[in-house]
């Protein structure tokens, strides 16, 4: 895939393209649905399928307090978009200035003198230049005038609790900040993922009879409820059960608070300044304060045993690091 940064590093001659644009978190369902159409109308018509997106939430910039966290970071988003299909991406930096484009302005200099584009995927609520001003009818009116078409993309919605409720980054959040894993893995296509580093720890887990690879604070992608996961770890390239614990270790006095520690299964390996990427597939239990290490080290071993089971029945897929 090829991938851009600005729109001055875009050839000249690029396209002619068919495009969709947004902010994309995450690359649920709903998008892959968007994707796979856009991918579809660009063979039947030999045209380059191309996403725009952005370096941030627009919140980040209007109203930083406001701006959710997001679900991956900017490396993950380019892989999945690279899985999905995508031929090009185009990761514009939400600036001041990006954002006081007019409608006409952004349809101009993005679509159509940057990546020449015959045909642009937009759902019902799309929104774009200053104030979020231009609509779909205002990109139907600019497409007339400048020759592209615009086709509109249905939503995807599933079951919530009874409710059709539409697949969304919003939703997703809820559910893994709520520990829901399972369920944001379902409108996700894949588990909610996290990735890192593996730094030095207390080797607390280590004397207990279940290392951990402690995971650097700098983290790509959302933190899950503090809590226990069954979970898988990828590292170089292969993949192992784990159990992964977030938040605070209530049991023990002077350990850095909110860790997120990882102990594979079955292995023990020198992950030290490797790159691991968790992916949560159910949770477990929340965070508790034990009394005594025997009864922590029951309290492990139950949870082992039900991770392996939970595990048994989920093969695991998603990128590796």
């Amino acid at each position: 895939m090829e991938f851009y940064d600005s729109l001055d590093e875009i050839p000249a001659d690029f396209g002619p393209s068919a495009v969709t644009v947004g902010k994309f978190d995450g690359i649920h369902l709903g998008h892959r649905d968007v994707f796979a159409q856009l991918c579809a109308r660009a063979d039947a018509e030999g045209l380059v399928p191309t996403v725009v997106t952005f370096d941030r939430h627009p919140l980040a910039l209007i109203r930083p307090g406001d701006a959710p966290p997001a679900l991956v970071s900017h490396a993950q988003k380019v892989e999945l978009l690279a899985e999905a299909g995508i031929a090009v991406t185009v990761m514009l930096a939400f600036t001041p200035e990006l954002a006081a484009l007019s409608p006409e302005d952004f349809v101009r200099r993005v679509l159509v003198t940057a990546l020449h584009a015959k045909v642009v995927l937009a759902g019902a609520d799309f929104r774009f230049g200053e104030g979020n001003t231009g609509d779909l009818a205002a990109l139907r009116t600019l497409g007339d005038r400048f020759g592209f078409e615009v086709v509109l993309i249905d939503d995807v919605s599933r079951d919530d609790g009874g409710v059709d409720r539409r697949s969304s980054s919003t939703w997703i959040r809820e559910l893994i900040a709520a520990g829901r894993v399972h369920e944001a893995g379902e409108l996700l296509g894949r588990p909610p993922a996290i990735r890192s580093r593996v730094v030095p720890g207390e080797q607390r887990g280590r004397e207990l009879g279940y290392p951990t690879a402690n995971l650097d604070p700098d983290i790509e992608g959302m933190l899950p409820l503090d809590g226990v996961y069954a979970a898988w770890a990828t590292v170089r390239g292969e993949r192992y059960g784990a159990a992964v614990s977030i938040g605070n270790n209530p049991t023990f006095d002077g350990i850095p608070q909110h860790q997120v520690e990882a102990h594979l299964l079955d292995q023990k390996l020198d992950l030290y300044d490797h790159a691991i990427q968790l992916e949560f597939v159910e949770y477990i239990r929340p965070m508790n304060r034990f009394d005594g290490v025997d009864a922590l080290v029951e309290q492990l071993q139950a949870d082992e045993k039900r991770i392996r089971a939970v595990l048994a029945q989920e093969p695991g897929t998603g990128p590796r690091p």
